[in-house]
């Protein structure tokens, strides 16, 4: 499998060494190695990082977690076991928008047992299964985060403090921007991805809050409106 990594960019032959690394020290801990990001995109390029997801048969086994700089390239060493790996892919959280992209496109580097098709088809199963309430719901807790950094920063703005307001709105902006992938079933590469996609990237506070109230038209639409009672809080 490593034949279909890019290996004539630094990315890729850091990738080839992790590998090889890991592979040699702990051969009986690790069931899988694949990538995610760029190189598993097939569009890296100077200054993408190196995410390289190890699969363990238990948990605590193989090499540790780790994030840093390899010879100038950043490596985000994640390791899980199998089994978790698995349910983790049946979660539908409201970060599904940033997340379905490692389940659905990692790239093996070592798979023998199919440990990434089993993830990728445990995913799309339970996407298939889910109703469209529980992207609502999700995309409701999304937008309530986004309407709260959305009115702080129009506070500080109108208190003259610019860099707390710049820090709050792109937290909005993300949260809106997760809010379309949730009613759209859409998901994306990255933070940077998503409010690109979605439109937001550059959306002042009034452009932002007028995307805002369209959200919250669409999830009262669906039955999950924004605001209610205290009972419907329990609900």
């Amino acid at each position: 499998m490593l034949e279909e990594i890019d290996v004539t960019t630094p990315r890729g032959r850091l990738a080839m060494r992790l590998h090889d690394v890991i592979e040699r020290r702990w051969s009986a801990e690790v069931q899988a190695i694949g990538l995610h990001g760029s190189l598993a995109h097939g569009d890296d390029r100077e200054g993408s990082d190196v995410n390289l997801l190890i699969v363990t048969y238990r948990a605590g086994a193989g090499p540790k977690p780790a994030l840093r700089r390899v010879d100038g390239t950043l490596v985000d060493l994640e390791v899980i076991a199998g089994d978790d790996g698995l349910r983790r892919a049946r979660e539908l959280t409201s970060r599904w928008p940033l997340d379905a992209d490692r389940y659905l496109t990692t790239r093996p580097l070592h798979d023998p047992r199919g440990w990434f098709g089993r993830l990728r088809d445990t995913h799309l199963a339970r996407l298939a299964e889910a109703r469209p309430p529980e992207f609502s719901t999700l995309a409701r807790h999304n937008w309530s985060l986004a309407a709260a950094a959305h009115g702080r920063a129009v506070r500080l703005a109108e208190w003259y403090d610019t860099d707390s307001a710049l820090v709050l709105i792109a937290e909005a902006r993300l949260h809106a921007a997760l809010v379309t992938g949730l009613l759209t079933r859409t998901y994306f590469r990255n933070a940077a991805d998503a409010v690109k996609r979605t439109g937001v990237a550059g959306a002042d506070m009034q452009e932002l809050g007028a995307v805002l109230k369209g959200h919250a038209e669409e999830l009262a639409a669906r039955g999950r409106p924004v605001d209610g009672d205290l009972a419907a809080l329990f609900e």
